[in-house]
């Protein structure tokens, strides 16, 4: 067979192919690799995966050496709020004093600065803004990702920015998760009636199932936004319109949005940092995967990191994500997430790969097309100036990516986005 494009004398050549779904407990320290290795594929299809010394007599258009370089599959981010207006540098000052989050939302800013902002906004110019911040993510070697709703707060903005992300599928490579965040926040107008402001966000839930604009349904369970039994009631509602559930559980207040994640089966359960060490055993016994997102706790200044050891010594599955959005975590480099998993979350360097391919995948129901390489899989591969894979969560700061191909096509180098 003649191959399109043949990458051989990869260094370490990190399949991630374990023999399940995702990694648990134990199996996150395994990290399935091949030793100068090679990879080829025609058509955007992996067609190779072997040794450098097996490739030899395969006939290319293009052959590849990579020098010794680290290859991988491409990366996969399960949490970003990529679609949305403006931008929120004004609140530094605010965080800079010490001014809690929850308070400088009840002061009228924090998502509801972003909430008018993306109301106000264009079709046209939250989809401009989204693809910049899509190219950056892909710059930084991520090729699945994960978009929510969010900051709408009522039907039609709900709707704009999902539409946005449906279009993103279509016109970009990028393999996208749609999720539906219309429960992010209580909107000013239902201040005094969250309930009813839930209730309305429900009767969404058909149109986006009949258009396709949404996989999962998402709720921000946290003590001043949406209770447990609420968040229950509406979830349960989402499940029973033929989604799959995910939570934003206990980032500051210890709910209960964990056991309640494991209990109704959710995708995953994301941020965890006041998680009970009750709820952190559950994920032992669960397929929930926990998402966590150190680069959050590490922006709005805080001390306590989510129990990823904890989680992992106890048998569950850890993701790792930017959770990229305008107030929390405006960033969109994985790599530095990768580097705070490893100093804040104690996280060993094979425990992080696994963290941001396989069980990243499967925190999104990805796990089918991205986050390993194999034969017959999307060639969605990673290029590394490193020569090992521990170098790149121990080196920060820096974008690492040589080359990153989507479909088999180039689509970044040298960390900057090929228009």
């Amino acid at each position: 067979m003649q191959l399109d494009t043949l990458l051989i004398n990869c260094g370490q050549l990190l399949t991630m192919d374990h023999d399940s779904p995702h990694a648990k407990g134990e199996q996150m320290s395994n990290l399935p690799h091949i030793q100068d290795g090679a990879i080829g594929w025609k058509d955007g299809i992996i067609a190779f995966l072997g040794t450098s010394s097996e490739a030899e007599g395969l006939e290319s258009s293009k052959v590849i050496d990579c020098q010794g370089m680290l290859v991988t599959p491409g990366l996969v981010d399960p949490h970003t709020h990529l679609v949305f207006g403006g931008s929120r540098e004004h609140e530094i000052a605010l965080k800079q004093q010490g001014v809690p989050y929850l308070e400088i939302l009840k002061q009228g800013g924090g998502i509801h600065s972003t909430v008018e902002a993306t109301r106000n906004a264009s079709f046209e110019d939250l989809y401009d803004k989204a693809t910049f911040h899509l190219k950056r993510l892909i710059s930084y070697g991520i090729t699945t990702v994960e978009a929510k709703s969010g900051y709408g707060l009522e039907k039609h903005a709900e709707l704009k920015q999902l539409e946005v992300v449906k279009k993103l599928k279509e016109n970009t490579s990028m393999e996208i998760a749609s999720t539906f965040l219309g429960a992010h926040a209580i909107p000013k107008e239902y201040k005094d009636n969250p309930d009813e402001f839930l209730l309305e966000m429900s009767e969404l839930f058909q149109e986006i199932k009949e258009k396709k604009l949404a996989e999962f349904v998402d709720i921000f369970c946290e003590e001043g936004v949406f209770t447990i039994e609420q968040s229950k009631r509406f979830l349960e509602l989402a499940k029973e319109a033929g989604f799959s559930v995910k939570i934003h559980a206990d980032e500051i207040v210890s709910l209960g949005g964990t056991e309640l994640a494991i209990e109704l089966g959710a995708a995953s359960a994301d941020h965890l940092i006041a998680a009970s060490e009750q709820a952190v055993e559950l994920f032992g016994t669960s397929d929930t995967v926990a998402v966590l997102l150190p680069g959050t706790t590490f922006y709005l200044n805080k001390d306590s990191y989510a129990k990823a050891r904890e989680i992992i010594n106890g048998g569950g599955s850890v993701a790792l994500a930017t959770d990229f959005n305008p107030g929390s975590s405006p960033t969109e480099n994985i790599q530095f997430i990768m580097n705070l998993a490893m100093l804040k979350l104690k996280m060993t360097c094979e425990e992080i790969w696994n963290a941001v391919t396989v069980n990243a995948a499967k925190a999104i129901h990805k796990d089918d097309v991205s986050g390993r390489l194999k034969v017959g899989r999307k060639a969605d591969v990673v290029v590394w100036n490193a020569l090992n894979y521990q170098y790149v969560p121990y080196h920060y700061g820096v974008n690492h990516v040589h080359t990153v191909f989507q479909n088999g096509l180039e689509v970044a180098k040298g960390g900057a986005y090929l228009e």
